[in-house]
């Protein structure tokens, strides 16, 4: 059975029917041994999503994953910024997303004509972007960096160099905080990071006066304020690992302390809570879009394809071979 295209595009994934009585881990096991694919995940994908993958990590572990996979197709099951990263790392390889529509908030954040526009008001300073962004963004970008490895990257150019950052405004604020580096920073945040309670949190500090918040530094500056520790999700899980606490209030994307109940599940973990007072965690919505269904079909079928101009991938790649360049250089 073939599938129609254009009813991808409309939809952002493959949807029909599967047989009901099929074990869709085990079929998608098969599909990868048979036509060498390798899938990527990251850690806020759901928890079944997470264990079929080969590899589970952040942005900077999944974008040095894309890079030296020997795989023939990479299946990302992750947002729509990091198929590109692996394709632009990996552009003779296929790089398939189960589900184009996976977006993300603090990508949107920064639309290509004024970020132009923005660095353009500010010539002369060295452009460093977050992973967290478009292919287009990446061209006019002269080192990418992830929340793993931005100080660094940050503390690793002259002191008197001027730099400009993007997109995510907490975490360039944490850095020139941290640094006292001469930066200027684009106002972009992701909705999930921007909307934790601090009433709610402190309430759950109150019934749980042993617990130790853990932040990304994607939250806002109140938040980092209420932290024992701020890093990315890889730092934040070696940290729960390593540290004597035994409660820990998690301020990042949920889906993250699966992993951390599989590492350390003596211990416990709470969700920090957003403003919203409906709902109990801060979910990323488009990090759910990936299901078991969903990578079995883009597996079958090998679509949806993330595809880029030849001169995109080759202006994209630079800031980020830069990046790990760097993170290989201070051993990030």
């Amino acid at each position: 059975m073939g599938v129609d295209k254009s009813k991808i595009l409309e939809n952002g994934y493959i949807d029909m029917p599967v047989e009901q009585l099929l074990d869709l881990r085990e079929e998608i096991k098969k599909l990868k041994r048979k036509k060498n694919a390798v899938i990527l995940a990251h850690y806020y994908e759901d928890a079944a999503v997470q264990d079929i993958a080969d590899y589970v990590g952040d942005s900077l572990d999944l974008s040095r994953k894309a890079a030296e996979t020997n795989a023939q197709i990479i299946v990302f099951a992750g947002v729509h910024f990091m198929a590109e990263t692996a394709k632009i790392l990996s552009p003779k390889k296929k790089v398939i997303l189960p589900h184009l529509k996976a977006g993300c908030s603090l990508a949107d954040s920064c639309p290509f004509n004024e970020f132009k526009k923005f660095i353009e008001r500010h010539a002369g300073h060295t452009i460093i972007s977050y992973i967290n962004t478009t292919a287009d963004i990446k061209t006019v970008t002269d080192i990418a960096c992830t929340s793993s490895n931005a100080m660094k990257i940050v503390q690793s150019l002259p002191e008197k160099e001027k730099i400009l950052f993007g997109p995510d405004k907490n975490l360039g604020e944490y850095i020139r905080k941290k640094t006292g580096r001469d930066m200027v920073i684009w106002n972009g945040h992701c909705h999930v990071h921007q909307q934790f309670s601090v009433e709610r949190i402190q309430g759950i500090v109150k019934k749980y006066p042993a617990a130790r918040i853990v932040a990304h530094p994607e939250c806002n500056q109140e938040i980092q304020e209420m932290a024992v520790y701020i890093g990315s999700t890889s730092q934040m899980l070696r940290f729960v690992q390593e540290d004597d606490g035994n409660i820990y209030i998690i301020a990042t994307e949920p889906g993250i302390i699966h992993q951390m109940k599989k590492s350390k599940p003596e211990k416990t973990y709470i969700p920090a809570p957003p403003e919203d007072r409906s709902k109990d965690s801060s979910i990323c919505e488009y990090m759910k879009m990936v299901d078991l269904k969903k990578l079995y079909l883009s597996l079958t079928y090998e679509l949806p394809e993330i595809t880029l101009e030849e001169e995109t991938i080759e202006k994209a790649a630079r800031p980020i071979h830069r990046m790990l360049e760097i993170s290989e250089k201070y051993g990030i």
